[in-house]
């Protein structure tokens, strides 16, 4: 497997496989798409390093839209990563979202889309990062990709072990609190990975615009599992 393109050809291949991810309705009218780029006013003026605050912002925005879900992010340029040195590099603040998130309320269940195997875990324990966070390692037509979800619950991450196997539809985690889930209002970040590249219980979920055509040919559309129409349009 070359690319994300043959990826997410696969993944368009098998979508009447894929168990729903969460334990909510991504197609119903209660669900919305947030914008967290520079256009986004009210954040522009909330303090995101307050995260009680940070979350308010995201329950007006819901309100706003007679929602109670939040969707999006794919490959969006975002600038509230700046609430974190943690995305800080060298030249350039990495910005460009790579998963696709989901704003919802701590505590929803969250399961496995198909069989696989926890490829690795951790609580990647820093301000604005993914919190506890669960890798796993799926193969469709032999070949192998992985998943990510980040900012879980930290109880989440107990009695885990490499290679468990899990069956598709299986709960494996629950979206996390803050300040535990990283420091975030409730969401799940859910990525999709061609190659780990030899990491272990992290991947980056954010990078720098110059690295735009690397990562978006590591990490095809998350949607191609979520399968919520909003992002469809």
């Amino acid at each position: 497997m070359e690319n994300s393109q043959d990826l997410s050809a696969l993944l368009s291949r098998h979508s009447h496989a894929f168990a729903p991810v969460l334990d909510a309705d991504l197609n119903s009218d209660q669900v919305c798409v947030l914008d967290f780029s520079a256009n986004n006013t009210l954040l522009q003026n909330t303090n995101l390093q307050n995260t009680s605050e940070f979350d308010a912002a995201v329950q007006q925005l819901l309100r706003q839209q007679n929602a109670s879900i939040g969707v999006g992010g794919y490959l969006e340029d975002r600038f509230i990563y700046r609430r974190s040195a943690h995305f800080d590099v060298a030249a350039e603040s990495r910005n460009l979202h790579l998963g696709v998130d989901v704003w919802l309320e701590a505590g929803t269940a969250v399961f496995a889309p198909l069989d696989g195997t926890v490829h690795s875990f951790q609580d990647n324990d820093n301000f604005g990062d993914y919190g506890p966070t669960i890798i796993l390692q799926h193969k469709l037509e032999e070949v192998t990709f992985y998943t990510l979800y980040g900012h879980l619950s930290r109880t989440s991450l107990e009695g885990l072990q490499d290679g468990k196997a899990l069956k598709k539809g299986e709960k494996i985690a629950e979206v996390g609190p803050f300040p535990e889930n990283g420091n975030w209002p409730p969401h799940l970040h859910f990525q999709v990975i061609r190659d780990m590249e030899g990491r272990y219980g992290d991947f980056p979920g954010v990078a720098a615009s110059s690295d735009r055509a690397k990562y978006k040919a590591l990490c095809p559309d998350a949607n191609l599992i979520l399968k919520s129409r909003h992002l469809s349009k």
